[in-house]
């Protein structure tokens, strides 16, 4: 059976649409501003270099020479180190368990395209009020928006590298770029501009702590769609004699830009309408509808682009979690894709609609435990210890199990000069910050 690839621009944008999500629109702008601007973009730069962009080549190198899903590729890498299936096996389902909840909050963004249109709130205490009140008590609105991205996502997977995760990345990643593009363009014009680049430029050396480099490493991380199983995957259907340091660059370079643009658009605007920068749903949900209110007609089209554009970045993650799970199931589960598709599918939709109950005040207190709710235990599995451990895995895997004879085979020659430097960082500096990641995140250290 002939298998379906990835043209070079369709995998570009794919690994692109997997990197850049949800996190790089609300959580980077606000995470630089915390954590000294310009002196923590400049130790965001640097780690994305040294430690995401080492590892994402050797998660590319892994699928490109496995061919196959994540667990297996392993396997066929290194056939005398057979329990590294284990790895790929981790990094898929974390993907996969991500969907749970990330599924969800699409389906947010979803809703607030329609209140965008229809009513956006006066007011950071109205903006407030709604947000709570959909979150407290609109379970049947979350599960029908919820029920839009399962089936949303679950079609496109379906329909295969090709016909499905390609063609909709080729579509929604320039759309994505227009909108922000468009809307950073529009807040060159504002008087907030120049606070909005002291916010996220000016160096703060004083608020460069050790947890702001513990931060700037994790973020670095996880915003490039590491530990995942996604990229492995899509680099299992790159064309033969494929440049993957160079697609890698490029993939940097676009998450970066993005998260950038981004940060500078949105606190413009925050600073322009004299509203608070704040992290998470709470600048995105609560701070960014008031703002856009107070904007008249050009705020409410300006609302309407940008939880477009947040549904876009959302959904071209998504299927990426999903696909290496489905690619799992097609290869070592004999499955068709369809049935893959549909089984892994209904995996996160149903904990999904727990995950929504866990976050209503009818059952939250059924599902906390431990001061987490399931939203949260989700969560903090998958951030603190699986993807960390997928990561410090690959590592160890291309760094020590390969033969170096196998790696230089591929990446020698698009290397170069730096080839060294490369295999160095992956084999110490990156094991050894991921280390520090995961304790950090367990609260160990």
């Amino acid at each position: 059976m002939k298998i379906a690839r990835f043209s070079r621009v369709g995998f570009i944008l794919a690994a692109a649409g997997s990197a850049v999500g949800l996190g790089n629109i609300w959580k980077f702008p606000y995470i630089a501003g915390e954590y000294g601007g310009g002196a923590f973009v400049l130790v965001y730069l640097i780690t994305v270099m040294l430690i995401g962009f080492s590892v994402m080549i050797a998660e590319l190198l892994i699928g490109y020479l496995g061919r196959s899903d994540a667990a297996s590729s392993f396997v066929k890498i290194s056939s005398t180190h057979k329990s590294f299936w284990l790895a790929g096996a981790i990094m898929a389902m974390a993907g996969l368990l991500i969907m749970t909840f990330y599924s969800v909050v699409i389906g947010w963004i979803l809703n607030y395209i329609f209140v965008a249109l229809t009513s956006l709130p006066a007011s950071v205490d109205e903006a407030k009020s709604v947000f709570t009140q959909m979150i407290d008590s609109s379970i049947l609105t979350q599960i029908f928006f919820h029920t839009v991205a399962f089936v949303l996502i679950s079609a496109v997977v379906a329909r295969g590298i090709k016909g499905g995760i390609e063609r909709l990345n080729m579509v929604l990643m320039p759309l994505l770029f227009v909108i922000v593009g468009g809307m950073f363009l529009y807040a060159l014009s504002l008087d907030g501009f120049s606070k909005a680049v002291d916010f996220m430029f000016m160096p703060d050396w004083s608020k460069l702590n050790s947890e702001a480099f513990v931060t700037a490493v994790g973020h670095a991380f996880f915003t490039l769609s590491l530990g995942m199983g996604a990229l492995l995957t899509y680099a299992a259907s790159l064309p033969k004699n494929s440049n993957l340091v160079s697609n890698t660059l490029i993939v940097v370079a676009l998450d970066t830009g993005i998260a950038l643009v981004a940060g500078l658009m949105l606190f413009t605007f925050l600073y322009e309408y004299g509203a608070e920068p704040s992290s998470g749903p709470g600048l995105v949900f609560i701070s960014l509808p008031a703002v856009f209110y107070e904007m008249g007609t050009i705020g409410t089209v300006f609302a309407v682009l940008f939880f477009f554009a947040l549904a876009f970045a959302g959904l071209t993650s998504a299927v990426s979690l999903v696909e290496p799970m489905v690619q799992i199931g097609i290869d070592k589960f004999k499955m068709s894709r369809l049935k893959s598709s549909i089984s892994m599918g209904l995996f996160f939709y149903l904990i999904g609609i727990v995950v929504i109950l866990s976050g209503s005040s009818e059952f939250k207190e059924t599902l906390t435990w431990g001061g987490k709710n399931l939203f949260d235990w989700i969560d903090f599995i998958t951030a603190s210890i699986m993807l960390p451990l997928g990561g410090l895995m690959m590592a160890i895997f291309v760094g020590f199990v390969m033969r170096r004879s196998q790696v230089e085979a591929v990446l020698k020659p698009q290397l170069g000069r730096f080839f060294e430097i490369w295999y160095f960082s992956l084999r110490f500096i990156a094991p050894a910050a991921l280390f520090v990641v995961a304790l950090h995140l367990l609260g160990v250290a």
